[in-house]
């Protein structure tokens, strides 16, 4: 796409950027132009069901992001297969966010000023999502995120328009830390990266953390991106904690636990991670990974007992050579089959009547029983705790152990009066 049909709209790129880092409504805009009416209007006349898919193909979490486009495709064609909605196919129109906040701001409005999507659902960085998610709830657009955020769900950020069909990092770190602290030991130490995923995973293991004693030993932060952690190895290996807690996603994710591997980090200090990822995994080999304890919404070994797992793996076996889903693939399933669901069930593409179903939804798509909480909209369901193997893998895809499973409960969450929701 050319510069000139970026701004065929007459929009000032540094207003839009200025406005979304500042996470404020976008500046200058007034409702008689931009009001949710307007844009519902245009949007619930006939033709495709458009669902605009922000994500961040290229950098350092392209292989994620690439995983997720292929498993929301799995839903659009689910749904058209089975007729659409009173004729009206489903089409994904997928962009590139470039893990920006201002790039996602700009692709989402794109996609709702010019190609008029119904529904967004997207993004894969806690800062990306609350800018997409300010575009959106200023439009009258709803949002069904699929990455992790605590913030998203604060209501500050939130507005009615806002889903968030991922795990929230209270949820991941809280089940991970109950199982790893009174296992592996109460001294930890923390590597994160350098943004709000990171730091809200820090304060999830320390909330998890606080009543059963444990001790933070330091926080050792990095930026995103870092090939190079050697710096940090030293430090972590003379504090002597229990535990390394890797607070990072993506490749940053791989090159840090592949380098504390080599440097002998494991040899005294069991390491976990909040979000242990497939692809991760995939990329860093059995060796580095060995003995790595983390959360996840996913793993494709759930078909051994839940049907819904079994019957979405398959359809992406098919439409993929063999490939099974990864974690954040399946939420970009789940993400676009949930708002479709509830077109249906609302019979209308209405967005506030889609809104209304959204919250009556009591789903299994893919992993079991899950449900939208009615105050901020998080989708309430299981987290698992899963370990990495080199051992007794049934094929090349059979990288985890699934060591436990927090069932879904409103109690692992942050309480509505927490999150600043009136009762």
């Amino acid at each position: 796409m050319s510069e000139k049909q970026k701004n065929k709209s007459g929009i000032s790129r540094r207003r839009l950027l200025a406005a979304s880092a500042g996470g404020a409504a976008l500046a200058g805009f007034g409702p008689s132009l931009f009001s949710p009416t307007r844009f519902n209007i245009a949007r619930a006349q006939g033709g495709p069901i458009k669902i605009g898919f922000p994500t961040p193909l290229t950098g350092a979490f392209g292989a994620e992001a690439q995983d997720q486009v292929r498993a929301a495709e799995i839903a659009i064609k689910e749904f058209n297969d089975a007729g659409g909605f009173q004729g009206r196919m489903a089409e994904l129109l997928v962009r590139d966010d470039k893990l920006n906040p201002g790039e996602a701001a700009t692709r989402t409005l794109e996609l709702i000023e010019k190609d008029k999507v119904n529904y967004i659902v997207g993004s894969l960085s806690a800062a990306v999502q609350l800018s997409i998610n300010n575009v959106t709830k200023e439009r009258g657009v709803i949002f069904n995120s699929i990455s992790q955020s605590d913030a998203i769900n604060e209501a500050k950020d939130w507005s009615k328009y806002t889903f968030h069909e991922a795990l929230n990092p209270h949820m991941t770190a809280g089940a991970v830390g109950r199982y790893a602290f009174n296992k592996f030991g109460k001294k930890v130490v923390y590597l994160t990266a350098d943004y709000a995923y990171g730091h809200e995973m820090v304060r999830g293991f320390e909330t998890a953390g606080k009543p059963l004693g444990v001790q933070t030993l330091a926080d050792i932060r990095h930026p995103i991106g870092a090939a190079d952690y050697s710096a940090f190895l030293p430090r972590i290996q003379s504090l002597r904690p229990d535990i390394l807690c890797i607070c990072n996603f993506g490749r940053d994710q791989v090159n840090s636990i592949k380098q504390a591997t080599e440097f002998g980090i494991k040899e005294k200090i069991k390491i976990i991670a909040p979000v242990l990822l497939y692809t991760a995994r995939v990329a860093g080999g059995a060796e580095s990974f060995e003995g790595v304890v983390g959360g996840t919404s996913y793993y494709w070994r759930l078909e051994d007992t839940v049907p819904t797992a079994k019957a979405f793996n398959d359809k992406f076996r098919a439409a993929h050579g063999g490939a099974v889903p990864s974690d954040y693939g399946a939420l970009g399933y789940a993400g676009v089959r949930s708002v479709l669901a509830a077109v249906k069930n609302a019979g209308t593409t209405d967005t506030d009547k889609v809104i209304e179903a959204m919250r009556a939804l009591k789903y299994d798509f893919y992993k079991g029983a899950q449900y939208y909480r009615g105050c901020d909209h998080q989708s309430v369901q299981s987290v698992l705790v899963i370990e990495s193997k080199s051992k007794d893998q049934k094929d090349k895809n059979d990288v985890f152990n699934i060591v436990s499973v927090e069932a879904p409960s409103e109690n692992n969450l942050r309480s509505c009066a927490d999150l600043g929701h009136k009762a």
